[in-house]
């Protein structure tokens, strides 16, 4: 069994981890960290647990115990935390933080099992890919692949509420959110950089800009992402391509029809559909945005840091009903 522990338990991040990490068939969670929660039983903070486990939190954070941590920190947290805290060399360190997702003066491997699966599969520690990263990518990678993101590409994306955290905020209280839409942080998301990041990995060069336009929607979970890319490649190549760029990942798949963000909530799917007009196309993707987009993607990465089967536990059915 793969011994567990997760630091900063009481979020929404963490209560997914621990929902999967309860069902996984090869992990067993050692502790779920949360200094302001602990004690109190998991259940009683993440309440759709009750009767799957009686753990409490605890402000214990016993590394020697474990093989591998998750980071479920707020973003700048997890370099602060290392800075002051000692993680034997032998564990495995998963961050879904931003901290270490830029290439630069650590080891960590961007967790894109889509691009990087053999680097993840050596990996000691793994950043995980932001939410809106992850589904924006997963629509222009195969894009960049075949060398067509030569001009500005706009993409708008939309998020659920969980996106934000469990704390509470202005734009996150239902009153402000319920019946509401609203864009923030227009063409300047911090998720950008990744992006451009792995485009440029895929591709060799990216010289265009991504217009990135986000969204917040008025409902709890799931991403659905619009691409618009200039090109005059033919439309069945570009098709194919994404096609056979996907043909062996286990959660990203292509659909010949128009996709919507009920066939992937509650799941570690990422689903992509491409439409041809004259001179461009349009992409469209969609996640959820605390599977694919946080833990699930997480859980999928500590699967192939430890050798097992990719999908274990991450069997998920989609709510479409």
């Amino acid at each position: 069994m793969i011994r567990v522990g997760i630091l900063g338990a009481a979020g929404y991040t963490g209560g997914e981890l621990i929902r999967l990490l309860l069902n996984h068939p090869e992990a067993e969670i050692v502790f779920a960290n949360s200094e302001s929660n602990a004690g109190n039983l998991v259940s009683d903070v993440h309440e759709g647990l009750l009767g799957e486990t009686e753990q409490r939190f605890t402000a214990e954070m016993p590394f020697d115990q474990v093989d591998v941590v998750f980071f479920c920190f707020g973003h700048g947290k997890s370099e602060q935390f290392l800075k002051v805290h000692t993680i034997p060399a032998k564990v495995r360190i998963i961050d879904l933080a931003q901290d270490f997702r830029i290439k630069g003066d650590h080891d960590y491997v961007y967790g894109l099992p889509e691009i990087n699966k053999a680097d993840i599969q050596q990996a000691q520690h793994v950043a995980n890919p932001g939410c809106f990263a992850t589904c924006i990518q997963v629509a222009l990678l195969p894009a960049a692949h075949l060398n067509i993101l030569k001009e500005d590409v706009s993409v708008n994306a939309i998020t659920g509420s969980t996106g934000a955290g469990q704390k509470p905020g202005a734009t996150t209280h239902f009153s402000w959110r319920n019946n509401n839409l609203s864009i923030y942080k227009a063409f300047s998301h911090q998720h950008l950089a990744e992006i451009r990041q792995s485009l440029k990995q895929v591709q060799g060069y990216l010289d265009a800009s991504i217009d990135f336009i986000p969204y917040r929607g008025d409902f709890t979970r799931g991403i659905f992402c619009t691409c618009v890319i200039k090109t005059k490649a033919p439309a069945e190549d570009i098709i194919e391509t994404y096609k056979e760029f996907y043909k062996d990942a286990a959660f990203t798949h292509y659909s010949d029809k128009a996709i919507d963000l009920k066939q992937v909530v509650n799941t570690n799917k990422a689903l992509v559909h491409v439409d041809a007009f004259d001179g461009k196309i349009l992409v469209t993707s969609c996640i959820d945005n605390l599977l694919k987009g946080a833990v699930g993607q997480a859980v999928q990465n500590m699967n192939l840091m430890f050798g097992i089967d990719e999908t274990a536990g991450l069997k998920l059915k989609a709510s479409a009903f």
